[in-house]
């Protein structure tokens, strides 16, 4: 079997940025995602399409296919106050390199990271940290297979098994247009 979309594909990888591994998968436990599903980078999945198992890939994606560009507007000045827990400026987290979990007044949550501590501001970037990188990847499939029911309960698919889960509905089938859910 190949990978294609709507499988369930299984691969080793590993991960190298600026001549240093930033990430990989572990020893017997690669990294699975239903193709097509939007889980993975949209060049990623391409430059592993039509593999089957055993099959290695060594590709190399640009900021534009990865996470993009640095944003220079993604990287803001905030005031300490942004930062009260209990009625105080919780200081203990504000150090350069923290990673701090935030929200957008309309609630959408984002990662930040502590570029710089002022008297009374933070800087804080909000870029993805893989933002303007060059990618490069060594991939082997281990395995493709058809999905399972229990493969789209555990990736949020729609649960009815027909449609590889790529119709985004619910189990009661509203609004899906895969067919198998009616």
């Amino acid at each position: 079997m190949k990978v294609e979309k709507n499988k369930m594909v299984s691969v080793d990888y590993t991960l190298t940025v600026d001549g240093q591994i930033a990430d990989k998968s572990q020893p017997g436990q690669p990294l699975q995602f239903i193709c097509g599903m939007g889980m993975l980078l949209p060049k990623f999945e391409e430059a592993i399409m039509g593999l089957g198992a055993g099959e290695k890939v060594s590709f190399t994606l640009e900021p534009k296919d990865g996470y993009g560009e640095i944003i220079a507007e993604a990287v803001v000045e905030l005031p300490k106050t942004v930062f009260m827990m209990d009625g105080k400026v919780a200081e203990e987290i504000l150090f350069v390199g923290s990673q701090i979990p935030m929200a957008t007044a309309d609630g959408q949550r984002m990662m930040g990271l502590v570029k710089e501590v002022k008297e009374e501001t933070v800087m804080m970037d909000f870029n993805h940290p893989m933002a303007g990188k060059t990618l490069n990847f060594e991939v082997e499939v281990v395995e493709v297979r058809d999905v399972t029911p229990e493969d789209l309960a555990s990736q949020g698919g729609c649960g009815c098994g027909d449609c590889g889960g790529s119709c985004g509905e619910h189990e009661c089938g509203e609004g899906c247009d895969c067919g198998g859910c009616n």
